[in-house]
């Protein structure tokens, strides 16, 4: 593919020009994604080592999800952090494509794997019966096989087409809402061409597959709902107890997709806010969100440590 472009690289406007803020963003978000990717690998790492744990649908798919936000935060942070120490933050044009892809990639397989989560709690609560003949490990690998899937063809449609536009200047880019990452919207404002029409397809293709599988994983909370009401307390609790936790993260990582791929082309004082949480918060929270409420895997970790522990001092 050859793209028809003078430009070489973008220039970024960081989050802040101020030295000293520039000094507070770096310790502050460098704490942040060291802890997003230490909590999300201790997630992997302790589902994997625990027996009770790795057999089961809703931790395999947990054990996935902190995968992709370890994956997601590693695609925006590291260079970023790296930026705030810099007087002049730039980005090659290769680099720039790379990043967008990643970042749709990831945050595409995470989509569906969020939905695959949901189905697996609709069959656990609504189908106890047949939920291990149902969510056996052959659809377990299946479901991550269109996540996957889904993800590539997601990104790769986007990128094909930017990857065509002509740019021929500027190269700052200068978005409401993006100074120290790329993103499609951004980098569509800077094509020496219209478009227009692509950025409705770009609306289409992420805020409507946002909306669309925020309106679905709602419903099918909606039918979860409906179908606890013959159940006891206890197992209402239980089952509350973890769809709690899923409807915290599909809340915390597709409405923030939702505002900023589907909003209009205004300037809104939350604009920066947003961005870096959905970019280096939610990837942190996650683990937090599966952890603080789940019994089972707050017993898996500390067995985790002790083991850890125990053959140290062996």
């Amino acid at each position: 593919m050859q793209n028809q472009s003078f430009v070489t690289e973008f220039v970024l406007l960081g989050l802040s020009q101020n030295p000293t803020m520039q000094k507070i963003i770096f310790v502050v978000f460098l704490f942040i994604y060291i802890a997003t990717v230490g909590g999300n690998l201790l997630m992997v790492v302790t589902i994997s080592s625990s027996p009770a744990l790795r057999v089961s649908p809703m931790y395999f798919f947990l054990a996935f999800l902190s995968f992709l936000d370890a994956c997601f935060s590693s695609v925006i942070a590291p260079k970023m952090i790296v930026d705030s120490l810099l007087w002049r933050k730039t980005i090659s044009f290769k680099g720039c494509m790379i990043q967008i892809f990643a970042e749709h990639f990831f945050a595409g397989v995470e989509v569906i794997v969020l939905s695959a989560m949901a189905y697996d709690r609709y069959v656990a609560i609504c189908k106890p019966l047949h939920y291990s003949s149902v969510m056996n490990h052959r659809l377990c690998v299946l479901l991550m096989a269109v996540a996957w899937t889904g993800g590539f063809l997601h990104s790769m449609i986007q990128i094909l087409f930017t990857f065509q536009l002509p740019f021929c200047g500027p190269n700052v880019i200068n978005h409401f809402m993006y100074h120290f990452m790329c993103d499609l919207s951004p980098v569509l404002n800077l094509a020496c061409t219209d478009t227009h029409t692509l950025g409705l397809f770009v609306a289409a293709n992420s805020g409507f597959l946002c909306l669309i599988n925020f309106l679905l994983l709602l419903g099918s909370y909606v039918v979860i709902a409906g179908s606890l009401r013959t159940h006891g307390w206890e197992a209402r609790r239980k089952a509350l107890s973890t769809c709690v936790s899923h409807i915290t993260a599909v809340i915390i990582f597709l409405v923030p997709c939702i505002f900023v791929y589907l909003r209009p082309a205004t300037t809104l004082p939350i604009d920066k806010a947003v961005t870096v949480f959905y970019t280096m918060i939610t990837p942190m929270l996650n683990p937090l969100i599966y952890t603080l409420r789940n019994a089972q895997m707050k017993n898996a970790i500390r067995n985790l440590c002790n083991r850890k522990v125990i053959s140290g001092d062996g």
